[in-house]
């Protein structure tokens, strides 16, 4: 199921410095985050800013107080983190999945902010055999050592796909003939309706926002977990092993 090999490094690794943060951006280097301070000018921010824009990457402009607090070095006004995972692009997973005759099962979490319910999720989906995660540049937990180790390495082996235009890239998991199947409240069909047997992506949102509208407007199926007792609530890393595991009864009834 995992479709490229990976480092399996085991923390996140600071970088600080701008010349050093430069020479990891152009040795190909996952940013997990980068920090830089507020106001800082000159000619190496000018080129670090200048390579940030080439190679499409966001910085947070922050207060050297942060910095400081980062690391007592020497760091010019830079901090960076680089991820312990190498993300991947749902556009070479999705065909792959298909050339090797299975049925594609695609777990998309709308920012999901808390690492442990990341790696909590990672971990479920791995058992699962989910074949990718998708997940927002932007608004997403970091895959930072606490994610790694409630996932229990799960991170290591199942694709993380991490995109900037998230909603270009859940249109590309339809085009490619995916249904878009929801977890949301907002319907009165539950998690059975759905045919799972089909080429799926499960969207899952957080728990405070939910799903954004405008993947609910294009989505093929609206689906909720049947609440009985007074909390109304599960968990979301809760409520994907829910969902998720219909998908595979479904799919072991056929093949089984």
């Amino acid at each position: 199921m995992t479709f490229n090999s990976r480092p399996q490094r085991e923390s996140n690794q600071m970088v600080f410095g701008i010349r050093a943060i430069m020479e990891a951006i152009t040795s190909g280097k996952e940013i997990e985050a980068l920090y830089i301070q507020r106001g800082v000018a000159g000619g190496l921010s000018f080129e670090l800013k200048a390579l940030l824009t080439e190679y499409n990457i966001t910085a947070q402009q922050v207060p050297v107080e942060k910095l400081n607090r980062l690391t007592a070095k020497n760091h010019q006004g830079a901090v960076a983190f680089i991820s312990p995972i190498i993300y991947q692009k749902i556009e070479n997973i999705i065909p792959e999945v298909f050339e090797k005759g299975e049925v594609p099962l695609i777990l998309v979490l709308d920012s999901i902010t808390d690492v442990r319910n990341m790696g909590a999720i990672a971990r479920t989906a791995e058992c699962a055999g989910v074949h990718a995660i998708v997940i927002p540049a932007k608004g997403s937990a970091q895959i930072n050592p606490d994610a790694i180790k409630t996932s229990a390495g799960a991170l290591y082996k199942i694709p993380v796909c991490r995109h900037d235009n998230f909603m270009q890239t859940v249109k590309f998991l339809q085009e490619s003939g995916l249904q878009l199947v929801c977890c949301t409240e907002k319907t009165k069909d539950d998690i059975y309706v759905p045919d799972y047997t089909a080429p799926t992506a499960i969207i899952m949102g957080s728990e405070e926002d939910g799903i954004r509208n405008e993947i609910i407007r294009i989505s093929d199926h609206l689906a909720k977990i049947p609440m009985f007792g007074e909390i109304e609530s599960l968990n979301v890393s809760v409520s994907t092993g829910v969902i998720l595991y219909e998908a595979i009864r479904q799919r072991n009834a056929v093949n089984g």
